[in-house]
């Protein structure tokens, strides 16, 4: 936790003083027990954004790549992700992806926050995509308020395809609790999809963005 701690407040700092970001809403966050971060993602680095300007520590999927690659450059990558509390998953495995789920499940069971992107990957062209149903059924399983975020700029800081990045004015704005009935693991999909589709009318309305309706065909996790 110390480690966890220290990267996260120095990461923090990084952001704010390079970078001077608008954040909105802070006290929405619970101050106690688990919480379902749900932001839009449009840049690879709005994890390491929400997990360093939330007032709690909030764990995402991260590329299993990052903890594997090789190298200098691999070990300071994995160290990173493991000390902000990052959760490896397979790229385009369904099964990966489902034990992940399961292993935010249990992040949530002991009362902390987790973050997941409802549209599976970043949006490439700023467009708001349908969301997949594994945040609406974290929220059912659990009961846990989903906390929705729009990240706003941030694909200015380090453009697709590009290695580099531009530390640039971003906006996050945390809006308001959404609270679901908690009916465990055995409930119907349409239920799933009708809390998503809420949930993601709530970061719509934060983001701005415009609308598909049609999911984003990338499978990746980043």
């Amino acid at each position: 936790m110390a480690m966890f701690d220290a990267i996260r407040w120095t990461t923090r700092g990084l952001v704010t003083s390079t970078c001077r970001p608008t954040v909105i809403g802070l006290e929405n966050v619970p101050k106690e027990g688990p919480f379902i971060v749900a932001p839009n993602h449009l840049s690879f680095l709005d994890s390491v954004i929400v997990q360093a300007l939330m007032p709690r520590p909030v764990a995402f999927f991260a590329k299993a790549e990052y903890f594997t690659t090789g190298g200098v450059k691999g070990k300071v990558m994995k160290s990173f992700f493991e000390a902000v509390g990052s959760i490896p998953v397979e790229r385009g495995e369904q099964a990966a992806s489902v034990q992940a789920l399961k292993t935010l499940l249990a992040i949530l069971d002991s009362g902390k926050g987790v973050g997941i992107y409802p549209e599976g990957t970043r949006s490439r062209d700023g467009i708001l995509y349908r969301g997949r149903t594994g945040v609406g059924w974290l929220a059912l399983t659990t009961g846990a308020p989903v906390i929705p975020v729009g990240l706003i700029g941030t694909e200015h800081l380090q453009p697709a395809d590009s290695k580099s990045v531009k530390p640039q004015h971003f906006t996050m704005k945390v809006g308001a609790p959404l609270y679901f009935d908690k009916t465990g693991p055995d409930h119907s999909l349409p239920a799933r999809r009708q809390a998503t589709d809420r949930i993601m009318d709530a970061i719509a309305e934060l983001s701005g963005q415009e609308r598909s309706t049609s999911y984003n065909q990338s499978k990746s996790v980043d």
